[in-house]
């Protein structure tokens, strides 16, 4: 296999075959951000994947259950060229158990729901999708490039093809000013989608990105450990999403809020309210230099 530039996956891929598709990031604008700095946008040749494809069957064996499929946005593909690559993938490795790739709202809006069939059929599983917000503002300040109305529409679209979908809450990404708006308005688009998986990151700033600078200067505030935990408790309290898994997988966050809705919320809540007991100071530092 042949990669170029530093590769992402989500931290649930961990054990997926990774076979890079597109190259970088087409939007690369968010301010919180600081990957695919050093590559140019561009799609790989399909001969190219494929041949990777069949690279990894030469040096696994048939044996692959999980591949993922990097960078940054690779629905962004034509539906043709997925469903090669999907159908092939499934050819060489017949205990493929899920393909899955990144995907945004605004690509993902360019595809009809039987595109999305399409691509169900030919074996993908699981969209990833970074909504980090469902705040107008928030997305606006950050420099997302989309809006809520356009993240519930690609979101419901997924759900309607029979595709799985992780959506990604940022915690603290609209600072201390817009944390309840920010909370609110992402529990309002999370239920109107209902997505499988809900996955909570913690906003960390990040040297040599934009927002990084407004940290430094103190016009952007970022949350204290109770903060963010009180953040992810108005989030789940008006979360209406029945059985999506909420899920805390990343090292980022301040603690483990893990469970499915609606039955576990309680739960959740409770688990929110004991850590909001525990002194800060015996949580992570806020800044990431101090990790």
């Amino acid at each position: 296999m042949r990669y170029e530039g530093t590769v992402y996956r989500p931290p649930s891929e961990a054990n997926s075959l990774l076979i890079q598709s597109t190259i970088g990031c087409h939007h690369n604008k968010c301010t919180f951000c600081d990957m695919y700095k050093d590559t140019r946008f561009r799609l790989r040749p399909l001969d190219d994947i494929l041949e990777d494809i069949k690279m990894a069957r030469d040096h696994y064996g048939p044996w692959i259950n999980s591949m993922f499929l990097p960078d940054g946005n690779t629905i962004i593909m034509k539906t043709d060229a997925l469903v090669q690559i999907f159908e092939y993938a499934r050819a060489m490795f017949p205990q493929m158990e899920r393909i899955t790739v990144y995907g945004s709202a605004r690509f993902v809006n360019k595809k009809s729901v039987e595109d999305l069939k399409r691509l169900k059929a030919a074996g993908l599983n699981r969209i990833h999708m970074g909504m980090e917000s469902g705040d107008d503002v928030t997305l606006t300040r950050v420099k997302k490039g989309t809006h809520a109305e356009e993240i519930i529409q690609a979101g419901q679209k997924v759900r309607a093809a029979g595709i799985q979908l992780s959506e990604y809450y940022l915690v603290g990404i609209g600072g201390l000013e817009r944390t309840t708006e920010h909370a609110r308005e992402s529990a309002r688009v999370l239920s109107a989608i209902a997505p499988e998986f809900i996955r909570i990151r913690t906003f960390v700033p990040l040297p040599n990105t934009p927002i990084y600078e407004n940290y430094l200067d103190g016009s952007f505030q970022v949350l204290s450990p109770h903060q963010a935990l009180a953040e992810i408790r108005i989030l789940i309290e008006n979360l209406d999403a029945p059985g999506s898994w909420v899920v805390s997988d990343h090292v980022s966050n301040y603690w483990n809020v893990h469970g499915q809705l609606p039955q576990d919320k309680e739960a959740m809540l409770a688990q929110i309210d004991h850590a909001l007991t525990i002194p800060e100071n015996h949580f992570r530092p806020t800044d990431i230099s101090n990790l």
